[in-house]
């Protein structure tokens, strides 16, 4: 099994670098993340980090490897500013919310011009999608609704709760403009029917590192189902083409 799961070549859609304390008490960094790639069989992994400096660091220093999400609060002082630093001196290539770690909802309206900016620099925006009261799925179709021409990928697809992941797959089956990315989400059979309901190409992998370990992530998504060709789909051209990679 984990040489069949090392054959597949992966983009891993979200992880992070860094050390994180409390509750947590994980931690990585560059050097071992792409060590740890290197085992693994992934090209590139799609790195965030809060505040934002030191995924700009890793990036400019490994620009082969990590693709940058620009991590924001829409609360702090010039996020937009600092998307568009991160894209254009940086090349970062799309922009990460977590609405549960800095309280507000997807649908917000201090939201609203991140999703513009998204628009204007034709980059995707990613999601935390799972928890509440923040992070909840249909609050992320809500704006999916706002913003129809807009990219918008649900991180975790739900994660843990059953009635979460079900509601990420109901949203992106309606809105044509919504992914989903499989990290932390438990349920290996949800895999397959995101990707048979939603689209073959909307549904992408991620480790979510240093929480979750590859072996984890790689084996739930080896075992829900799907054909060789499929996981290639999920493990490594979705992304890839959604990230204009």
């Amino acid at each position: 099994m984990l040489e069949r799961m090392k054959s597949f070549k992966k983009i891993d859609a979200h992880s992070h670098i860094g050390y994180f304390g409390g509750w947590s008490n994980v931690g990585i960094t560059p050097e071992e993340l792409i060590a740890q790639m290197d085992e693994y069989n992934v090209e590139k992994t799609v790195i965030c980090t809060y505040p934002i400096k030191e995924s700009l660091d890793a990036v400019d220093k490994y620009p082969d490897r990590f693709v940058g999400a620009a991590w924001v609060n829409p609360n702090d002082t010039d996020p937009l500013g600092q998307i568009r630093d991160a894209v254009a001196s940086h090349g970062f290539k799309a922009i990460k919310l977590h609405p549960l770690m800095h309280s507000y909802l997807p649908n917000d309206e201090c939201v609203f011009p991140i999703a513009e900016l998204a628009m204007e620099l034709e980059i995707p925006l990613m999601i935390h999608t799972g928890h509440p009261p923040y992070s909840l799925p249909w609050s992320v179709a809500q704006l999916a609704d706002f913003y129809p021409d807009l990219p918008i990928v649900m991180i975790h697809m739900g994660h843990g709760n059953g009635m979460y992941v079900q509601s990420a797959i109901d949203m992106a089956k309606k809105y044509s403009n919504l992914y989903l990315e499989t990290s932390g989400m438990p349920m290996h059979t949800k895999i397959k029917e995101g990707y048979e309901k939603v689209g073959s190409s909307r549904i992408m992998w991620g480790l979510d590192a240093p929480f979750h370990h590859p072996t984890v992530e790689m084996q739930r998504t080896i075992v829900s189902g799907l054909s060789d060709k499929q996981l290639e789909d999920v493990f490594y051209n979705n992304a890839k083409k959604l990230l204009k990679l």
